[in-house]
Parts: structure tokens; C-alpha cells; sequence
């Protein structure tokens, strides 16, 4: 059977050519350590690699969410417990007043510590981020929580701004946390001090007047409950890190279950490979030697 030397040399390109894209398919195998190259080398395995790969995409936010959200819990609950670190000796200083057998003297020095106190709290309440928002407003982050009117009446100078509305941020497959906080019912606490400390302010002040007893009593009930409004925010602060951490464990399984079920799948045996590539190898030199020695022959060299 005689061959055409055209059709010898197309014989012998396209068995070139395809063993050249063998070496070079298996050599991107091993450059990136992926088995699979494009989706039709293994539909099957394409698309469950696809589908734990959008997983662990999600997996990876969720966790990034749970991160900025301890952050911002962790910095919240500090300012809390710096407002009720503050409260503690005030209230302490309320009771002291509260003793019939301070003179005018003792009640009027109280005043500048009461004052500190009032300014701080307000300060604290007011607290603002890195960004510039409010910490302490609810959602509404670009106002003030606590605000002050010098024009109204005493008592009723300190108001809330803010909202109680929660900012949920999704953390999970159908899972939000709260990750704002706000500080409404600080500001009876503020108006009552105002008072107070009007009232301490007088040279002829009598801690056994029933007047001023009342509105030291009633200041002292004021640090009872705001005492108690921080420290449950506090204590719902540490509930949800708890929460959070639970949460952040069980991503961390399911996205490592996920990164070793990636691996099983789409990881290239680089060995197998190796084996491979110089199979290609050699078959594509004989495939040159041959074309190179047929190449010189002709019918006269077996003549």
C-alpha cells in the first residue's frame, strides 16, 4: 500500500500536534495542581467543586461579618462598662448625701464631682467611631444620642435623639445579630443629676429639707435603674460573643470539611501526572525521530 507524502506529512502533524497538547495540558495540571483544567474534562466534579466553592465563599463573608461584629461589640462593651464604672462612685456619693448630718459645705462640695460626672457620661454616650458615627444612636448613626437644651426648663434639658432600631447583619445560612447599640433612658439619669446638682449648688442647702431629700432620693433611684439599663446591655453584649463564637466554630468545621472535600476533588496526583507527561514525552521524541528517518527514505532506498 503506497501513502501519499501529503498525506504522510498531515499523518504526522496532527500526531505531533496532539501529543504537544497532551504535554502542555498535563504540564498546566502540574503548574497549578488542579486536576481539572476546564469544566468538560469532569462535568460531574466540575460542578460539586463549583458548589463548594460558592459555599466556602459564603462561609468566608458570614465569618468576616462575625469579625467586624466582635469588633464592634467588643469596643461597645468597653464604653458601656466605662459609663458604669462612672456611675458607681456617683451613686456612692448620692447615699453620702443623703446624710442628715453633712452641713452646706459638704453638700456644695459635692457638686463639682457631680458635674464631672454628668459631663462624662455625655461624653460617653456620644461616643464616635473611627468613621465618625455615632456609636450609641440606634440606626441613626450621623446624630447625636444625647442632646442639650440650655433654654429648657431644669430637668428636661437632656434628651435621647437617637432611635432603638437594630442594624442585623447576616452572619449565617438565615442567621442576623444585632450589631449596633443605643442608649435611650440614659438621659433621665442627666436631667436628674442637672437637678441635683442645681439644687447642691445653693449656699444654704439643708440635706434634711424633704425638697432636697426627694430629689436625691429620686437621683438615686435614676443611678438604680440606669445602672441596670447598662449593665444588662453589657451582659446582652457578652450573650451575643457568645453566640458569635458558637457560630464562628461551626463555619470553621464546615469550611475545612469543604477546603478537604476541594482538595479530594479537584487536586491533581502529581505523580499519576509525572507518569503521564513522560509517556507524552517520549512518544512525541519517537514521533520526531520517525518523521526525521521516513522523511530521508524514498522507493529508490530499498531498491
Amino acid at each position: 500500500m503506497r501513502i501519499a507524502t501529503s498525506q504522510y506529512q498531515a499523518m504526522m502533524t496532527q500526531s505531533l500536534e496532539l501529543n504537544q497538547e497532551s504535554i502542555t495540558y498535563v504540564t498546566q495540571q502540574m503548574a497549578n495542581g488542579n486536576r481539572i483544567q476546564l469544566p468538560s474534562d469532569d462535568p460531574v466534579d466540575s460542578v460539586r467543586l463549583s458548589r463548594l466553592k460558592r459555599e466556602e465563599a459564603g462561609i468566608k463573608q458570614y465569618r468576616n461579618n462575625i469579625a467586624a461584629i466582635n469588633e464592634r461589640l467588643t469596643k461597645n462593651e468597653g464604653y458601656l462598662q466605662n459609663m458604669v464604672n462612672d456611675m458607681g462612685p456617683g451613686r456612692d456619693l448620692l447615699v453620702w448625701a443623703l446624710n442628715g448630718s453633712n452641713t452646706p459645705q459638704d453638700l456644695n462640695a459635692m457638686v463639682s464631682p457631680l458635674t464631672s460626672l454628668r459631663d462624662s457620661l455625655m461624653y460617653s454616650a456620644n461616643t464616635v467611631d473611627q468613621e465618625g458615627r455615632y456609636v450609641f444612636s440606634g440606626t441613626e448613626t450621623g446624630t447625636a444620642p444625647i442632646t442639650y437644651n440650655a433654654s429648657a426648663p431644669l430637668g428636661s434639658r437632656y434628651s435621647y435623639a437617637g432611635n432603638t432600631n437594630d442594624q442585623l447583619v447576616v452572619v449565617g445560612n438565615g442567621i442576623t445579630q444585632v450589631a449596633n447599640q443605643n442608649i435611650s433612658g440614659l438621659e433621665k439619669l442627666l436631667n436628674q443629676l442637672d437637678q441635683t446638682i442645681s439644687t447642691l449648688s445653693g449656699s444654704t442647702v439643708n440635706a434634711n429639707d424633704p425638697a432636697v431629700r426627694t430629689i436625691l432620693k429620686a437621683n438615686l433611684d435614676g443611678f438604680d435603674d440606669a445602672l441596670n439599663l447598662v449593665t444588662g446591655k453589657v451582659a446582652v453584649i457578652g450573650g451575643q460573643q457568645n453566640v458569635l463564637k458558637t457560630i464562628d466554630a461551626n463555619h470553621e468545621n464546615v469550611s475545612l470539611s469543604n477546603q478537604t472535600a476541594i482538595l479530594d476533588i479537584g487536586q491533581l496526583d502529581v505523580g499519576t501526572a509525572a507518569i503521564e507527561l513522560n509517556g507524552y514525552q517520549t512518544a512525541l521524541q519517537a514521533s520526531y525521530k520517525a518523521y526525521s528517518k521516513i522523511g530521508t527514505l524514498s522507493l529508490f532506498s530499498v531498491l
